[in-house]
């Protein structure tokens, strides 16, 4: 059993729990009794007789047994000796408040070695964190102030920052914490054993995770995708995007993708929905805690759809521009709503959605409830009512509370999900959003989060309803010592993916005296490029010459290229071509192998318009993330132009995925470009490069050329064919790196 992997029950839930330190010690006990904590608190201390009229035990071994939990708030290297007596009484976990491991360096990082054999297979939340709160059940494992309630049910929160988690104790928004848990360094429990032991309960209503990063790639998706099948939704606030390592980097593949790209990958790919700004964070909480995902309407697959009703045209046209930016539909109303509200609202109001009701039923609770009712009988997946409660040290809010009145009855009588929006967040005071919570109204506070806070929860129930079909990643796998690596030359690479059904055009690898000969054998126009393992982008050292139409072009070519590599590749170009793609794979250490789909061609690092899936990825996958490419109009057809072969594009790109995972020494492999061709004519990889680790005992290349490296392949999928095709051709912009 890993570390930490034990239950965390003992440690959330304690019925004893022992609290070491001075003055933090002491803070523990008081925030214990704020919350109404009715376990045992034992105070341990070497030279103190009381903390908080608590007597003091001088050490572990004089505790009366073994607690539930402890806090832990003593020097670094102190910490370690009282984590070991504690794992060897079998107390059920610790809380470490001390810093001063990992995130201090080398000395830090061998000291939090220590304290991991310490703990043993013991529970342990930290170092350098805050502690850890459960409002449920009344624990405050916690050395500072805050500012949360007790509660029946609520959402759960991980944060790796002590800040942001005593913040989120602070807010104002009604926000009905389950549980705050500093996570700090992770040391011996990381985020996924939090989640997984979140699971547990089912007081639970969702999970929030603010993260900095994702050390245990493999095992966060393990835990996320058993949030995903439980149903209970999960919300990330990821920060501080990491830079990829010091490797020297050759495709455009791995400029591409990078960590924060790789942890979106992994949050699709498991169904977390992520937000980027704190407000959103705990409006989507709050709003999942309500309602639940959303379950969608006609068109699941789509935008969450809403209706939206208030008294302002500005507030209606606000809302709908808001809704616009973030992918939010607002459709026309059913003619059996409409119906209902011009007979509620009379020939003034204009019937559409957003709804203006304007204010000739305002304060008519009757009529307002009415109203109401029509609209939230548009059977939409949510629905809002735009209300800014005036504030009370100045202003009557009388008729305010009577269209919360009527929005609630209507809410009522028609069981749709409903939420109250203000345009700023202090337009929906705690009090009121308190009211609206225990009527099962969700109270979202400002109109930008609100509105992204439903598109969150509109992409989490998407992810419930695909959750059965989705594929764990790789991971990193194993066994990836450094040893080297080599580069294969592109006709080599080409070869290497052939034997997997990827098209590649007609060529021929030639001496600079016989290049013109292959061309006539070839047919032209044709393409003439230098090769050689160290030319990753020949492009840009002037390593291809295209569209050459004869044999004198081709032998110019050739010796203008003369300086670069003593060896060249002649290929037919490929006509026709609708547009040019990027395929990319690498091998990420955190992550594992990583596939890249965007604009292809020589500036598709200027163009930048990639999407990136973890591997495996399914044939839905792939086509889903092509189509959210801007270059997805061209396959499409575009203006007339024809439409590419979708269908091939797709096969093309898993026949990629798949050499990769019969060869996982491949590190870094690049489709650039990948010539998608009109519907039926399929498509043609014009370049490629692999980098791979190389075999043992080998520093660089191994010296094979092109026409050896056939019989060096790596075991093929059973069934898997190699083609040979020719026809293939491309634009003169096209077959080259």
């Amino acid at each position: 059993m890993a570390a930490g992997a034990h239950s965390l029950k003992r440690l959330l839930a304690p019925r004893q729990t022992a609290v070491y330190g001075g003055e933090s010690a002491a803070q523990v006990v008081r925030q214990c009794r704020a919350v109404g904590y009715e376990g045992e608190l034992w105070p341990v201390h070497p030279r103190r007789a009381h903390i908080e009229g608590l007597p003091c035990y001088r050490s572990t071994a004089e505790l009366p047994a073994a607690p539930d939990a402890a806090f832990l708030a003593v020097p670094a290297q102190t910490t370690v000796e009282i984590l070991a007596e504690l794992a060897g009484r079998g107390a059920g976990g610790a809380v470490c408040h001390a810093s001063g491991f990992a995130e201090d360096g080398p000395d830090g990082a061998a000291l939090e070695d220590a304290l991991r054999a310490a703990a043993g297979d013991m529970p342990v939340i930290g170092p350098n964190c805050i502690g850890v709160l459960n409002y449920l059940d009344g624990t405050a494992l916690w050395a500072d102030q805050q500012g949360g309630a007790r509660t029946d049910s609520g959402v759960a929160v991980i944060t790796q920052s002590g800040n942001i988690g005593q913040n989120l104790t602070m807010q104002r928004r009604a926000l009905p914490l389950a549980y705050l848990i500093t996570a700090g360094n992770g040391a011996v429990t990381g985020t996924p054993q939090l989640i997984e032991a979140l699971l547990e309960d089912p007081r639970v209503t969702a999970i929030g995770l603010h993260l900095e990063g994702i050390a245990d790639a493999a095992g966060f998706a393990r835990a996320a995708l058993s949030a995903l099948r439980r149903g209970v939704p999960v919300v990330a606030l990821k920060t501080g995007s990491s830079e990829l390592g010091a490797q020297t980097t050759m495709s455009h593949t791995s400029s591409l993708a990078g960590s924060d790209v790789l942890c979106d990958a992994l949050f699709r790919r498991t169904g977390v929905a992520r937000v980027a700004e704190l407000g959103t964070f705990v409006e989507t909480l709050k709003l999942l805690h309500v309602h639940g995902p959303l379950t969608g309407g006609p068109d699941p697959a789509g935008h969450a759809r809403i209706t939206s009703a208030s008294c302002s045209g500005g507030e209606a046209a606000l809302l709908a521009d808001t809704a616009q930016r973030h992918g939010v539909e607002l459709p026309p109303l059913p003619e059996q709503s409409a119906v209902r509200l011009r007979e509620v609202l009379g020939a003034q109001v204009h019937i559409r959605n957003p709804l203006d009701y304007h204010t000739y039923i305002w304060g008519d609770f009757p009529a307002q409830r009415e109203c109401f009712t029509a609209l939230l009988g548009a059977g939409c997946d949510m629905n809002l009512l735009l209300l800014d409660i005036p504030r009370a040290d100045r202003c009557e809010g009388d008729a305010w509370t009577t269209a919360l009145d009527a929005y609630a009855a209507a809410q009522h009588r028609t069981g749709a999900p409903a939420c109250v929006v203000g345009s700023l967040p202090e337009g929906v005071p705690e009090a009121v959003a308190q009211q609206l919570l225990s009527e099962g109204i969700a109270p979202l506070q400002g109109l930008a989060d609100g509105v992204r806070a439903i598109a969150a929860a509109h992409r989490i129930g998407a992810a419930q309803r695909a959750a059965d079909r989705v594929l764990l990643p790789h991971g990193p796998g194993g066994g990836r010592a450094i040893r080297g690596d080599e580069v294969l030359d592109e006709y080599a690479g080409k070869r290497e993916l052939a034997g997997y059904g990827l098209r590649i055009p007609d060529s021929a690898v030639t001496a600079p005296g016989d290049a013109a000969q292959a061309a006539h054998g070839l047919g032209f126009p044709v393409v003439a490029k230098a090769l050689a393992t160290d030319l990753a982008h020949k492009s840009d050292v002037g390593g291809v010459r295209l569209g050459l139409s004869g044999g004198t072009a081709v032998e110019e070519a050739v010796s203008a290229m003369a300086g670069l590599a003593d060896r060249f590749l002649i290929e037919r170009m490929v006509p026709d071509a609708v547009a040019e793609l990027l395929v990319g794979v690498h091998h990420d250490p955190t992550f594992g192998p990583a596939l890249t789909l965007g604009a292809g061609g020589v500036l598709v690092e200027l163009v930048r318009d990639t999407a990136t899936l973890l591997l495996p990825a399914t044939g839905e996958e792939i086509e889903a993330a092509l189509s959210s490419l801007r270059v997805w109009p061209l396959l499409r057809g575009f203006r007339g132009r024809p439409a590419g072969d979708v269908r091939a594009t797709v096969d093309a790109v898993q026949a990629v995925a798949a050499y990769v995972q019969d060869h996982p020494e491949v590190t870094e492999l690049d489709v650039n470009p990948l010539l998608v061709l009109p519907a039926g004519r399929g498509a043609v990889a014009a370049d490629v490069l692999i980098r791979r680790l190389a075999p043992h005992g080998n520093d660089g290349n191994d010296g094979i050329d092109g026409n050896d490296r056939e019989e060096h392949h790596g075991p093929r999928t059973a069934g898997r064919t190699r083609r040979r095709t020719g026809d293939h051709a491309g634009p003169a912009q096209g077959q080259r790196r």
